[in-house]
């Protein structure tokens, strides 16, 4: 079907009129842009690009960032994954950048301390598994895979200097995590103001249409269409998607928090712990996570408010996570497997507690959870293998958990999602 839609013609350039039509495949990639996102900066411009783009047949460059910290990605990075898969889909350049420059300096969005920097020899280990495992959610042959240090080490001092006068020291303050650390009198060291800089050169030296990232990015990004203008270029838009919830339903996924799902784990720990978080959570995750429509997704949901069970949607997006990363019959295996292991599975609703003091043994949680009388009789439990932690019976009553979030269960009725701290 060619059926047109107009627009107001703010939302475009100058040159276009009033009634100008949109094409369908520029609405269908706005309201792809848009899903589940947190804002599009500005959105008239991005209209606009897509718009010549759709005119020019050129596509435009759109930039994805992450620096190599830890050697593994996780459902959270997926986020902002999927979303530059969704824009490849259409016809456009992604750019998966390795931040192996940035990495050095350390980037300190989101925290109330200096995060310190990894050694070349960390970097370089934790990027050599990024671009495969970045791979099971991108086109590997559509995507472009560049490195930040190709020209950031070119820079040197005179260029490095010269990128720092470009930006004031005052500007940088109004920076909330800065303003927050300085108030409080935390220190900040001047390497830190050079992060923003050097990650919004990466937008002029790819010369960036948009560039994607979580909500705790938005400084940096919006320091991208800052030195592109500055530079010269046109600015790029910004795009940032929401900080993805952990398995606790609390804090953003994130390997230090314990409370992630690597895309690297084996299909059948993916799903299960796909299926143990909360019914509340699920709704927060669908949107950012899954490639069914907002039409499916509402859908879905007014199925479980006329009264079907959660635990079936929530299957859906288990099944559908694990395929992602490891295909229909393996997340068909891991459904069948977590199925046969925990005889029924987790129920919609469980009690959920958090303690301190991880690690801690697996009787003295059971206790300390409610799910036992005493230590004695979650040992004697466990030798009549009737424990089970993320749906994995345990047979060792010297297990000790570390910090987490678990599914711990006692028998076919007694439930307890536990999170485990420090």
């Amino acid at each position: 079907m060619n059926q047109k839609h107009t627009v107001n013609s703010s939302i475009l350039d100058g040159s276009a009129k009033r009634e100008d039509p949109l094409p369908d495949s520029v609405l269908e990639a706005l309201s792809v842009t848009q899903k589940g996102c947190d804002e599009l900066i500005p959105a008239k411009e991005w209209a606009t690009k897509l718009l010549r783009a759709h005119k020019s047949g050129v596509p435009l460059r759109i930039k994805l960032g992450l620096d190599p910290t830890a050697p593994d990605i996780h459902l959270g990075h997926t986020v902002v994954l999927n979303k530059m898969r969704q824009l490849q889909d259409l016809g456009h350049q992604v750019i998966f950048l390795i931040g192996d420059f940035t990495s050095m300096i350390g980037d300190p969005s989101g925290r109330n301390s200096t995060r310190p920097p990894l050694t070349k020899e960390q970097i370089t280990l934790n990027a050599e598994t990024y671009y495969k495992q970045a791979s099971l959610v991108l086109d590997p042959n559509k995507t472009e895979i560049r490195y930040n240090s190709e020209w950031c080490d070119p820079l040197g001092a005179r260029g490095m200097i010269e990128l720092a006068s470009r930006y004031t020291v005052a500007r940088m303050m109004e920076r909330d995590d800065f303003h927050k650390r300085f108030t409080s009198g935390q220190s900040i060291s001047v390497h830190e103001f050079l992060y923003p800089l050097m990650q919004g050169y990466d937008s002029v030296a790819l010369k960036s249409d948009l560039e994607l990232g979580g909500t705790d990015q938005k400084f940096n990004l919006l320091m991208g269409r800052h030195l592109q203008e500055d530079y010269g270029q046109e600015p790029q838009c910004i795009l940032t998607m929401p900080l993805l919830e952990g398995l606790d339903g609390v804090e953003k996924m994130s390997k230090s928090k314990h409370n992630y799902i690597g895309i690297s784990e084996d299909a059948n720990s993916m799903y299960s712990k796909t299926l143990s978080i909360s019914d509340d959570l699920m709704w927060r995750w669908y949107p950012l996570l899954s490639f069914k429509s907002m039409q499916e997704i509402e859908a879905l949901k007014r199925s479980t408010q006329e009264g079907r069970n959660p635990k079936e949607v929530k299957t859906l997006l288990a099944k559908e996570i694990t395929a992602r990363f490891h295909g229909a019959t393996a997340a068909e295996g891991a459904e069948q497997d977590f199925n046969n292991r925990s005889k029924g599975g987790i129920p919609d609703e469980i009690p959920q507690m958090s303690l301190t003091g991880a690690p801690q043994s697996i009787t003295a949680l059971l206790k300390s959870c409610g799910l036992a009388p005493s230590g004695a009789e979650a040992g004697r439990l466990v030798e009549g293998a009737g424990v089970r932690v993320d749906g994995a019976t345990v047979s060792d009553k010297g297990l000790k958990l570390p910090v987490g979030t678990y599914v711990l269960q006692v028998g076919k009725r007694k439930f307890m999602r536990l999170t485990l701290s420090d």
